[in-house]
């Protein structure tokens, strides 16, 4: 049985991804900075998929320390680590002469550096396993600036070069590693919208696409996932 970990897992695209995983029969480790929707989250997967683990962890994937504990603890909980879901983001839309100080900063501590600390920390595990598939929740924001959120882009941008060098430098060790790059998502950031929900992707379109890959071959590798609304109205 395989084992995954996903950061940010109580709502939206991470929430989805951890349901579409239980269905499959992966055990999951999910960490958030809210312990009542982490207990709640639990026990919808269990619900899911009873013969399951699901280990949770209350976590703020803006500190270095707390990440590398929720790594350890997972590991520890549920044995090695073969699927890792980088999707734990912030998102400030504002202009970078308009923003709060340390704006950056805490966008790049949450978007960019939980995912390097976390591949800092199974990197050399998924090596030596030869095996595994990380998952960079990215944003097209990473492919095109958003002028209103341009520190927001900045991160996307970094993550994504981040991704890039991720895949190269596991290439070698059959360890596969994913780009996603979700356009306009029907999540909590648009609550309070008029748009039509059928105007949107769908949490659940990123999940089933993130498992279609994990069920390809072994010597197939999706560099970049791309999933675009239909409309060009948002």
């Amino acid at each position: 049985m395989q084992n995954a970990l996903i950061t940010g897992a109580t709502k939206g695209i991470g929430l989805a991804i951890a349901k579409a995983l239980a269905k499959e029969g992966i055990n999951l480790a999910i960490c958030s900075r809210n312990e009542e929707e982490l207990l709640l989250v639990k026990e919808a997967l269990l619900q899911i998929s009873p013969q399951i683990k699901v280990f949770t962890r209350t976590t703020d994937c803006s500190l270095r320390d707390d990440v590398r504990r929720f790594a350890a603890e997972a590991e520890r909980e549920l044995g090695s680590i073969q699927i890792i879901i980088n999707n734990a983001g912030a998102f400030f839309p504002v202009s970078i002469l308009e923003e709060e100080e340390n704006a950056l900063q805490k966008q790049l501590d949450l978007n960019l550096m939980s995912g390097y600390e976390l591949y800092r920390y199974f990197g050399k595990k998924l090596m030596a396993a030869r095996s595994g598939h990380v998952f960079n929740i990215c944003s097209m924001a990473g492919k095109q600036i958003v002028a209103n959120a341009g520190s927001y882009s900045v991160t996307k941008f970094a993550q994504r070069g981040l991704n890039d060098v991720m895949r190269e430098e596991m290439k070698a060790y059959q360890v596969k590693v994913t780009a996603v790059f979700p356009g306009s998502t029907l999540t909590d950031s648009w609550n309070g919208t008029t748009i039509p929900a059928e105007k949107f992707i769908l949490p659940e379109d990123v999940a089933a696409a993130i498992i279609a890959c994990l069920k390809m071959s072994a010597g197939a590798n999706v560099d970049e996932l791309i999933i675009q609304t239909t409309t060009k109205e948002i």
